[in-house]
């Protein structure tokens, strides 16, 4: 791996599907036993954190892959199809380089990008139940004794119970602040009390702080009103997610539907494979993951361009219909992909009768998992601001 900037080619979408395709396969073979046993995939993370999975958006100077955009979240789909909750739980480590590479040359990057490249994940803790949205900000940074400690409750912290450092927003001396931690450090604990009925492996439990030291060069101020992809990157690793399950839902009606023997007095053919009218389900949910897989491709070319805009120093104008155009483009996916997904993931039933929800074969995990995913930023609030968008060529100021 070259370590200059003047020396680098940009990997091919073949090369890295050559990769991590095996791995992504490896995963595959247990996902569904995992959910029937609710065990948390650490093996699978610590692979993926192995085979350098979390430093693919890190430029190839700075130690890393230099993957684009569009490449990320083929293989983020790819990864979903895999396990959907391995997708989900790297979210916000994905989102932390995103972060970094607005500021390429800064030093956050500086501090980071060899952390990264070094195969540390970063993990997510930012939620809170307390106040009204996520403004609403009670963890704290208090300077004790020359020390600045860190004390809070987060909720919905996906991805850090597998994290080597978790990330999140706090209050210091009046003012938010953005932080980082490392996951082992004393003071703080991971608990997997994460209670939906779908996505149960992503680690999305509760983190608490108590006392825990962080280094000051590890806090910094929140920008507030900075254009940025961001707010879209995380949508969008969401609708790979749902269109990743569209397509493991294909993958496994197919593998039930192709050996079977059984089928009904009043089927068309004695073989179910035959039968044009499960022909036609499976028919219907293949195009329902091609859908969902090309709204997500569509999506990422268009953060890919906003990132570009953003990179350049273009003027605030500039910026931000960039980031607009980007921000409805995913939005749009989300609407559109999760009304596929949850369709898609019913429909698969109409092939089976009773032998299709059988527990051990697991085909009910993709609709929990695609509707537990699509209740995470609801769709109405997104499909409102594309609506705005329209008339008003105003991109909606709240983000869920």
């Amino acid at each position: 791996m070259t370590t200059t900037a003047t020396a680098t080619v940009s990997p091919t979408d073949q090369e890295l599907l050559a990769r991590f395709g095996p791995l992504f396969d490896d995963i595959a073979a247990g996902a569904a036993q995992r959910e029937v046993q609710r065990t948390l995939p650490r093996a699978e993370v610590q692979a993926l954190k192995t085979a350098g999975f979390g430093a693919l958006r890190v430029p190839q100077h700075r130690g890393g892959l230099g993957a684009s955009l569009p490449q990320l979240f083929l293989l983020l789909t790819r990864l979903a199809t895999a396990d959907s909750n391995l997708t989900q739980l790297w979210r916000g480590h994905f989102a932390f380089v995103e972060g970094l590479l607005l500021d390429d040359d800064g030093p956050r990057a500086e501090r980071w990008f060899p952390v990264i490249a070094g195969g540390a994940m970063i993990g997510n803790a930012s939620s809170e139940l307390t106040g009204t949205s996520l403004e609403d900000i009670s963890t704290t940074i208090s300077a004790v004794g020359g020390d600045l400690l860190l004390d809070g409750t987060k909720y919905y912290s996906t991805g850090s119970i597998f994290a080597d450092w978790i990330a999140g927003s706090a209050v210091s001396d009046g003012e938010r602040v953005s932080y980082a931690v490392p996951a082992g450090a004393p003071g703080v604990e991971c608990r997997d009390d994460w209670t939906g009925f779908g996505q149960k492996l992503t680690g999305s439990g509760t983190t608490v702080f108590r006392r825990a030291r962080v280094d000051p060069a590890d806090v910094r101020p929140f920008v507030r009103n900075q254009p940025s992809h961001v707010h879209a990157f995380f949508q969008l690793v969401l609708v790979a997610s749902l269109a990743g399950i569209a397509r493991a839902a294909t993958n496994d009606v197919v593998a039930f539907v192709a050996p079977r023997m059984r089928t009904y007095v009043n089927a068309t053919s004695p073989v179910p494979a035959e039968d044009p009218q499960v022909q036609q389900v499976i028919g219907e949910v293949s195009s329902l993951a091609f859908s969902a897989e090309a709204s997500v491709s569509a999506a990422a070319r268009e953060l890919e361009k906003a990132l570009g805009v953003l990179t350049e120093g273009a003027g605030a104008g500039v910026l931000r219909d960039a980031v607009g155009e980007a921000e409805i483009a995913v939005y749009q996916a989300q609407v559109s992909v999760i009304g596929q997904v949850l369709n898609a993931t019913s429909r698969l039933f109409e092939v089976g009768g009773a032998s299709a929800v059988s527990t051990e074969r697991g085909l009910d995990r993709h609709w929990r998992n695609a509707r537990t995913i699509a209740s995470h930023n609801p769709a109405i609030y997104k499909a409102r601001a594309v609506g705005t968008w329209e008339l008003t060529g105003e991109l909606d100021r709240f983000r869920a």
